[in-house]
């Protein structure tokens, strides 16, 4: 884990976090155009975290993203911390394996991203203020420290699952492929839980929360906020007139055959969505075009086509057959390589030639690219559908086009090319346009009037710094277990399980958590000779009571009520059919228990579609394929476990967790050792099959637990083997 300087406390100033899990994120030299998951995404964090540290009322901001520590990439991003100023940093935790992974395949690691990310923050001299998330696997890891710490979250989604499902959809993509590529449903999961636990969504355009956010079952429309993202205007600045005496130029210049014509300039990551293809078909089939500009393609960087990814490899290939099927040559110039410091100088020198910059994408949330373009002098041309339309109309300063129709692009380009006056007009206006409404420091002007009242009325950060684990009262480790399913599931190893953790008190703790209420867990436990846990987390997660006296938690009561209104709940599923709430003594404050009929009953997704739009934001546990439990969305086992393992300093990798049903599923994720024993429901626990930290044992209950103990060395070294996340 990352162990950055530790500062002293500061109490005049903000301590703002920032978390962007995916793509590879460092201070300089951004690799915009890698691939799809470094794109403007990436820069824009870095940008508002050095926005954010230049404020005089903020004291503090740590960006966190995933360290990467291959050979393939720079080993800047395997650097734990980068210092982006004196008070703003990026922190990079490690989480799955070493290489760098696209953000698909990242949803496993996250529960560990978590894990981690909360030992770093309880590490720290103070917790942050506000954490700010971005993309929905951070918002699902913000969601988790938020409702361990109590602190609150503000998100941004950047792009959401189900827009990008639909769109997949339409372009004949099959449901199967989508979700087995796109891991969509996880996203989408991941997105309406963080809108059901953020406090604000910050988006760049009002058409993002009506035609997109509005797709979502937790659609709270007075929850968001429009602040559109900023640019660099000491890097974006009109241009000087040495731009075409640098490398970039001599590079473009060397595919034109008049390099001195105006330009139209294209600037995107090579992916379909961006229809790169219909701006070479709209300039190709239109010689009055041609002779007015040249077209410059400028689509990440690339050695070898046939090394990048299906989808950029298709873009690249379309693009050099488009070139030869309208003889372009000596009129497209398409470089390979650029550097993070060319970009500017690219707009600069497509200002300088008189030309236009074009973003012809299918769709477009916002927009950055056009407004950096905007604020070097450049007149734009943009697609009609999603951010263009509010960059325009705040700057004056291009055409909006259908980006389905060639003609309309060429029309667009035409528009402004040939009618110098009103192009001198458009520049004029647009770099008034962008110092008004997309500077940095207007963007940070805002983000704070919204953040602010959100920090002042915050509760009291729910874990306390202690100063460290006091040894004489605490031990190094502990087990975690579920009753019914472990303790209970095979009763002849009980009698041994029992021995082993009495023999183990003075360096284990024990404690039991179960769906049970309090007084149910007791009779069970006296009547199998169960010894008295340290702890006892019960009602799934609601509750928590100490030994010796079963002292109850209140600030764990306290931090998990809010939000929770058990009668809309009630209201909403009491007349589904397949429900049927279960007696009385399986209710609880917090926990509302139904028996569930799948064959009757609506799905799960359904079932959370329905509370969603209740606005309820809760926790929806399904276990033995018969068990419903719904609680509220900061209680779980998972969530109690760790806000244990905090209160007790003890590290989660010394936490050995045992489970069986899809109730305790998120106590196992993340950094825990578990085991999932022999007796365990296989279809709601399969999803952990591929998760590290993970034994599945081959013995039932208690057993299997006394099989881990052996598995992980547990009272000795407490070692995670290399091939845990196997099978037995």
């Amino acid at each position: 884990m990352p162990e950055p300087e530790k500062e002293t406390q500061v109490d005049n100033g903000l301590y703002i976090c920032l978390l962007s899990i995916h793509g590879l994120i460092r201070g300089e030299q951004l690799e915009l155009g890698r691939d799809a998951d470094t794109g403007g995404q990436t820069k824009y964090v870095v940008e508002l975290a050095r926005a954010l540290a230049s404020r005089p009322d903020v004291a503090r901001v740590d960006l966190i993203t995933r360290l990467v520590d291959s050979p393939d990439v720079s080993s800047d991003y395997s650097k734990p911390v980068e210092r982006l100023g004196e008070n703003c940093s990026i922190v990079r935790i490690k989480a799955g394996p070493d290489g760098y992974i696209p953000k698909e395949q990242l949803w496993d690691h996250l529960d560990s991203f978590a894990d981690t990310a909360i030992e770093y923050l309880q590490e720290e001299v103070r917790t942050p203020d506000i954490l700010h998330s971005h993309y929905a696997d951070a918002g699902y890891v913000g969601s988790r420290i938020a409702h361990v710490l109590g602190i609150p979250l503000i998100h941004t989604g950047h792009s959401l699952g189900r827009v990008k499902r639909r769109r997949l959809l339409a372009s004949g993509v099959n449901a199967d492929e989508i979700e087995s590529r796109y891991n969509m449903a996880r996203r989408i999961n991941a997105e309406e839980t963080t809108l059901a636990s953020a406090e604000r969504v910050i988006t760049s355009t009002s058409q993002e929360i009506e035609e997109q956010y509005g797709l979502y079952d937790f659609y709270q429309p007075k929850q968001m906020v429009v602040i559109p993202p900023g640019t660099d205007l000491t890097r974006f600045h009109p241009p000087v007139g040495k731009e075409w005496q640098t490398d970039i130029a001599e590079e473009i210049g060397r595919f034109l055959k008049e390099p001195e014509k105006p330009i139209i300039l294209a600037l995107s990551r090579p992916d379909g969505r961006k229809n790169i293809s219909s701006l070479v078909v709209a300039y190709g089939q239109d010689k009055e075009l041609q002779e007015a500009a040249n077209l410059v393609v400028v689509a990440g960087n690339r050695d070898d086509i046939r090394d990048l990814d299906a989808g950029a490899q298709e873009v690249l290939s379309e693009l050099l057959l488009l070139i030869d099927r309208y003889d372009l040559y000596g009129l497209v110039a398409y470089p390979k390589h650029h550097k993070a410091d060319d970009v500017p100088l690219i707009y600069r020198l497509t200002a300088f030639s008189g030309g236009v910059f074009v973003n012809p994408a299918l769709t477009e949330p916002f927009g950055l690219t056009l407004i950096e373009a905007a604020a070097s002098g450049l007149p734009i041309v943009a697609t009609e559908d999603g951010g263009p339309r509010d960059i325009i109309a705040n700057c004056a300063n291009g055409v909006l086009i259908n980006p389905l129709e060639t003609e309309d692009i060429a029309r667009g380009l035409k528009e402004i090319l040939q009618d110098w006056e009103h192009w001198q007009t458009r520049s004029t206006s647009g770099l008034r346009g962008v110092r008004e409404y997309y500077s940095w420091e207007a963007h940070a002007e805002h983000y704070l009037e919204i953040v602010i009242p959100i920090v002042e009325r915050r509760t009291e950060t729910l874990i306390r710094h202690t100063g460290g684990r006091q040894p004489m009262l605490y031990h190094d480790r502990a087990i975690f277990t579920d009753l019914d399913q472990n303790l209970l599931g095979n009763p002849e190893s009980l009698p041994e399980l029992i021995r082993v953790i009495r023999e183990n008190r003075k360096c284990a703790s024990f404690g039991i958590a179960t769906g049970r209420r309090l007084d149910s867990a007791l009779k069970v436990m006296k009547r199998h000779g169960i010894p008295e846990p340290d702890v006892l987390i019960t009602s799934s997660g609601t509750e928590i009571y100490y030994a010796p006296e079963l002292t109850a938690d209140t600030a764990w009561t306290r931090h998990i009520e809010k939000q929770w209104t058990p009668q809309v709940v009630r209201r909403v599923l009491d007349e589904l059919p397949g429900l049927v709430r279960q007696d009385k003594s399986e209710q609880s404050r917090f926990k509302i228990s139904y028996f569930i009929d799948p064959e009757k009953a609506p799905s799960l997704e359904e079932i959370n579609q329905l509370l969603f739009k209740e606005e309820q934001s809760v926790n929806v546990i399904l276990s033995f394929g018969q068990f419903l439990d719904v609680l509220p969305i900061r209680a779980s086992k998972g969530l109690a476990l760790r806000y244990m393992a905090a209160i007790w300093g003890i590290p989660l990798d010394h936490i050995l967790v045992a489970g069986g049903s899809g109730a305790d599923a998120d106590m196992m994720r993340g950094n825990t050792l578990a085991v999932v024993v022999g007796n365990r429901h296989h279809e709601e626990l399969s999803q952990l099959e591929d998760v590290e930290r993970i034994y599945f044992a081959e013995a039932d209950g208690a057993a299997g637990i006394l099989e881990a103990l052996n598995y992980y060395d547990f009272f000795q070294k407490c070692r995670n083997p290399e091939k845990s996340g196997v099978q037995a």
